[in-house]
Parts: structure tokens; sequence; C-alpha cells
């Protein structure tokens, strides 16, 4: 599927059809229960998106809220992005063994699982490491790494 336009993750659902919907809503559902209070959910970058509102976390490197995860239908799959798996090493480690242990084949790329259905994914396992970063640990972090690695932003030593 190209990138969607809608605006809504109402609309967004009303584009798929009725067996790709259902696959998409059973994530979603397990997303929305385990999501940290203070992300907000809406439509960014083509897909449903969790951020951390700019009235948050205002200085970003885009001027778009921080992504901490986000759910979409590609042509032949979908995708679960999970900034918090890309953010830290542990995390991903968990995601990895949260696969192995269900039998289940994980493709991943950076931050992003592809799946055909939603039976492809340890949903259990997903929803504790979504419900694993409060937000404001989230910002901190992602501040921590925008800090180092941009030239006269990170804090010296001493100072």
């Amino acid at each position: 599927m190209p990138q969607s336009k809608a605006s809504t993750v109402a609309a967004y659902l009303d584009e798929q059809p009725p067996e790709r919907r259902a696959e998409l809503e059973k994530v979603l559902r397990v997303v929305r229960k385990h999501m940290p209070k203070g992300y907000t959910e809406g439509m960014g970058w083509g897909m449903i998106g969790w951020v951390v509102p700019l009235s948050v976390v205002a200085d970003t490197y885009n001027g778009q809220p921080l992504c901490y995860a986000g759910l979409a239908a590609q042509k032949n799959y979908f995708t679960l992005h999970l900034m918090s798996v890309y953010m830290d090493p542990g995390r991903l480690e968990e995601l990895e063994q949260a696969f192995t242990a269900a039998g289940k084949k994980l493709d991943m790329g950076k931050a992003c699982i592809h799946f055909k259905r939603a039976d492809d994914l340890p949903l259990d396992a997903i929803g504790r490491i979504i419900a694993g970063v409060p937000m404001a640990e989230f910002a901190r972090a992602a501040e921590a790494a925008r800090n180092s690695r941009t030239p006269g932003k990170a804090k010296k030593p001493g100072r």
C-alpha cells in the first residue's frame, strides 16, 4: 500500500480491506492496552503512531514529535515500529528471546518488525516491551542519544 494520506486512525483503518484491517486491529488492541500514559496516538509518516507530544519535547531533530511506536500496513506485510527496542540492546534481546520462546520467526529491520498476521508476533511480549518505557524515560533517552551525536550539544565533563 502506498503511504496513507489518512488524517485519523479511524480513516486509516477504513482504507484497509476487511481481512487486513482485522490483523491491524489485533495488534492495535495490544498496543493501546499496554501504551504508557502520556504518549499521543495519531497519524504520522503515513501510519498509526504513538509519540511524545511537542508540548513535552519541542526541540526535536526534525521538528516532529518523538516517535515511540508505529503500526503500518505495507503492500505485502505489516510493520510494527518499536523505537525503544532500537534504542536499548536489552529490550532487543528480550524481543528476540520472546520470538524464539514462542517458536516464531523475527523479521526485523532496525526498529520495525515485519509480519503478515498478528499471530506471527508474540503479542504478550510485545505488550510488555511497549509498557516498559514510560514517556519521561523515553524522552530522556532520546535526548541523551541526540546529545551524544550532536557536536557542541553534549555536556562537557566537569562543566
